[in-house]
C-alpha cells in the first residue's frame, strides 16, 4: 500500500473511532437505580391461629394478617411476610432483618427494655384449658395442685405460670408452639394449658370431639397485643398508628374482627 494511501485509510479509520466515542458519549444515560419503595419485612410465627396460621394452599392467613395488610394498604407500605420460628423473631427484629413483628404479640415491661410497640389492636386474657372429669381449678393458686402444665415456650402463657409456679419449676412443660402443647394435652401428657383466651377458643371450636373445658381465672390480667417495631425506630411506629387509627374509623377493623371472631 502506498504511504499516502494508508495515510488516508488511517485518517478515516481515526475519524470513525471518534465518532463512535462521541456518540456513546452523547446518548442520555441511564440513572443507576430508579427511585424504590422500601419493602417492610413482617415476621410472624403461623402457629397461632387464628391470628397467623398456614391455609390449606399454604399461603398465610388469620386476624393479624388481614389487619397488617390492612395497615399496608391504608399507609401505602410495600410489605412482605416472614415466618419463623417465635424464639427467633424478636432477634431478627434486633438486628434488622425484620422491620416489625405481627403474632400475637403481649405488650410487658420487660419487652419495651428492647423494643417499641404501636398502640394495641386487641386484648386478650390467659385461660386455662382442662379435660373434663379433673378437678378444676379455680384461681392461680390453684394451679399449685397440678402435676404438670403445658405452656408455649417464651410466650406470656409461659411468663404467667412462671410467676406462680417460679421460673424453674419442674411442672411447667414447655413446647415451641401452642398446637404442640395442645397435642400433649390431648394426648394426656399435661394436666391443663396455659394459653391465650382467643386461641384457646378457636382451637376449642374447631375440635369439639375433645371433652374439655376453658376455665378463666379472675387472677389473671387483662393483656394488649401490639405490633413490635425496632427499638427508635419511631417512623415505622408512627406510620402504622396513622394506620391503626384509620381502619378503625372506615370500619376495616370492625369487619376483620367480625370475620374472625363473631361466627
Amino acid at each position: 500500500m502506498k504511504i499516502k494511501t494508508w495515510l488516508g485509510v488511517s485518517a478515516i479509520c481515526s475519524l470513525i473511532l471518534l465518532s463512535a466515542c462521541g456518540n456513546r458519549h452523547d446518548e442520555p444515560q441511564q440513572a443507576d437505580s430508579a427511585p424504590q419503595t422500601k419493602t417492610y419485612i413482617v415476621g410472624t410465627n403461623a402457629e397461632f391461629a387464628p391470628f397467623e396460621s398456614h391455609a390449606s394452599e399454604g399461603e398465610l392467613t388469620g386476624f393479624d394478617i388481614d389487619i397488617m395488610r390492612a395497615l399496608a394498604k391504608n399507609s401505602g407500605l410495600n410489605l412482605t411476610f416472614k415466618d419463623q420460628p417465635w424464639d427467633s423473631l424478636f432477634a431478627s427484629l434486633n438486628n434488622g432483618d425484620l422491620d416489625s413483628v405481627i403474632s400475637g404479640v403481649t405488650i410487658t415491661d420487660e419487652r419495651k427494655q428492647t423494643m417499641d410497640f404501636t398502640d394495641p389492636y386487641f386484648t386478650i386474657t390467659q385461660v386455662v384449658l382442662m379435660p373434663e372429669g379433673k378437678t378444676p381449678v379455680h384461681t392461680a393458686e390453684d394451679l399449685k395442685k397440678l402435676n404438670r402444665i403445658g405452656v408455649a415456650s417464651g410466650q406470656t402463657g409461659d411468663f404467667t405460670v412462671q410467676k406462680i409456679l417460679g421460673a424453674q419449676s419442674a411442672k411447667i412443660a414447655r413446647f415451641d408452639t401452642v398446637p404442640l402443647v395442645l397435642k400433649e394435652l390431648e394426648n394426656g401428657g399435661v394436666d391443663a394449658v396455659v394459653a391465650d383466651g382467643a386461641v384457646i377458643s378457636n382451637y376449642m371450636k374447631n375440635n369439639s370431639q375433645h371433652h374439655f373445658n376453658i376455665i378463666n381465672i379472675p387472677d389473671f390480667k387483662t393483656e394488649q397485643y401490639a405490633i413490635a417495631v425496632r427499638k427508635g425506630d419511631t417512623k415505622t411506629q408512627q406510620i402504622l398508628n396513622e394506620a391503626l387509627k384509620k381502619i378503625h374509623d372506615n370500619g376495616e377493623y370492625k369487619a376483620i374482627y367480625n370475620k374472625y371472631f363473631t361466627h
